[in-house]
């Protein structure tokens, strides 16, 4: 069944909804769990366009907020009694679903569970799809995370255990959102 089971996680509702399904198919096979973080290509744009002045800086903060959340969830994972690693990366060497899809090939992972915003419409066009991409090129077998529509999770309430470090940018570079 699915013994290693890599878990992309980016501090959203939905990426921690993800989590949980992880958990509790980790529980069912006695399988362990993966946390990825990506810092990926549009974060580091953001910023650096954001604080030009100090991308050196701000590469260091995405990197310590990223490796904030993969502690937080990884005591979450523990909590349940399962094993549990975690992986940072942020090469920008590729694309986030390039990255997730690699990590699954070389760990090597029985399956990737991923939380989805399920954006639609013109969000998508602009945005695109992370979880549809890895869906489509990952060589293992995918779970996709939804919250349901009547439900939509309020992005700002996040798991007691597994809280992000939220950064503001300014309102102009997130106006796609």
């Amino acid at each position: 069944m699915y013994q290693n089971i890599l878990v992309p996680v980016d501090g959203s509702a939905t990426s921690l909804q993800g989590l949980e399904q992880a958990i509790a198919m980790a529980r069912l096979a006695n399988g362990r769990i993966r946390l990825m973080h990506v810092v990926d290509e549009l974060s580091f744009a953001l910023a650096t366009d954001a604080y030009a002045g100090y991308v050196g800086d701000w590469m260091s903060v995405l990197r310590e907020n990223g490796a904030k959340l993969l502690q937080e969830c990884l005591q979450k994972v523990e909590a349940a009694d399962i094993s549990v690693d975690t992986v940072l990366r942020d090469n920008l060497d590729g694309s986030v679903h390039e990255l997730v899809t690699k990590e699954a090939a070389t760990w090597p992972a029985d399956l990737i569970v991923l939380g989805t915003h399920g954006r639609r419409g013109a969000k998508r066009l602009f945005l695109g799809s992370s979880a549809e991409s890895i869906l489509r090129t990952a060589t293992v077998p995918v779970l996709l995370v939804r919250a349901s529509e009547g439900s939509a999770p309020d992005e700002t309430k996040r798991a007691a255990e597994c809280e992000p470090v939220r950064v503001h940018l300014p309102a102009g570079a997130l106006a796609i959102e």
